[in-house]
């Protein structure tokens, strides 16, 4: 390997440190998707460079930007593509392990998301992991960027130390590039998680659903003023919503009513 990088003109450290570039810019390539989804759907003609002023990324200017917005089938004029996925450096899929399975108790499976909340001209990001039997959040983080090691992996290690699953639970997610990298993977090999996907975005609905409750039902009127006030009421929302709230799926019973005998009965 000494003689390519001598002959290419450029030494081992410099190689590597461009390739940690490329895969940063990769990963949160892939967390924005989403996220731009979603301010589309609520924005329909919001323009990739209004986008790009409201999210500011950490790895991109706004050239870049703007042309990875059409490049993924962001332009205003033209259809959306979701589940387009063209960088060239290769992106991890994984089975959508849901099709056809039975929920049969808690901690078989847990679905995720993340979503934004703007306070002023700040966004903020929440990610949310949720019981898909009992619908109880079994964890939560609050960040203000997308980067994976202040979204999903606090959020995981919180539900992993909270819930103790054996082996074989299943975590379903989107494609976003927070739940393949490295490092989060790292965690669910560790503990023996089964990673799941959804092929697109629409069947990760029960997650995104808990999203809409969240923010629209609880964030909302709550109206925190800075990112400590968001964290606060994002944990004032996910206990009303496990403790209080009820759910006609659950027969008339919050998550946290619903999970007490499974719970009892396993010695949780």
């Amino acid at each position: 390997m000494n003689s390519i990088y001598e002959t290419a003109g450029i030494t081992k450290q410099a190689f590597h440190s461009h390739m940690k570039r490329e895969l940063k810019t990769m990963e949160e390539e892939q967390q924005l998707i989403p996220i731009i989804r979603e301010i589309r759907e609520e924005h329909p003609v919001m323009s990739a460079k209004q986008i790009y002023q409201l999210i500011q990324p950490v790895t991109m200017g706004r050239d870049l930007f703007m042309e990875f917005c059409f490049r993924e089938g962001f332009k205003v004029e033209q259809k959306r593509s979701f589940h387009r996925t063209t960088n060239s450096l290769g992106v991890t899929r994984f089975e959508n392990l849901l099709i056809g399975l039975e929920l049969i108790g808690i901690n078989q499976v847990w679905v995720s998301d993340i979503t934004y909340y703007r306070i002023g001209e700040t966004f903020y990001y929440i990610t949310l992991i949720m019981d898909l039997f009992s619908r109880y959040i079994v964890g939560h983080s609050v960040s203000d960027n997308l980067m994976t090691e202040h979204t999903t992996i606090p959020t995981l290690k919180m539900s992993l130390k909270d819930r103790k699953p054996a082996p074989g639970l299943i975590f379903h997610s989107d494609g976003g590039g927070q739940y393949y990298c490295k490092e989060f993977l790292k965690i669910t090999n560790k503990y023996k998680v089964k990673n799941s996907m959804c092929a697109s975005v629409y069947e990760n609905a029960n997650a995104e659903r808990l999203n809409g409750i969240i923010k629209n039902d609880y964030l909302v009127h709550y109206n925190p003023q800075d990112g400590k006030q968001l964290e606060k009421q994002v944990v004032r929302a996910k206990n009303n919503y496990n403790e209080i709230r009820l759910h006609s799926a659950l027969g008339g019973q919050s998550p946290a009513q619903f999970e007490f005998p499974f719970l009892k009965a396993k010695n949780y």
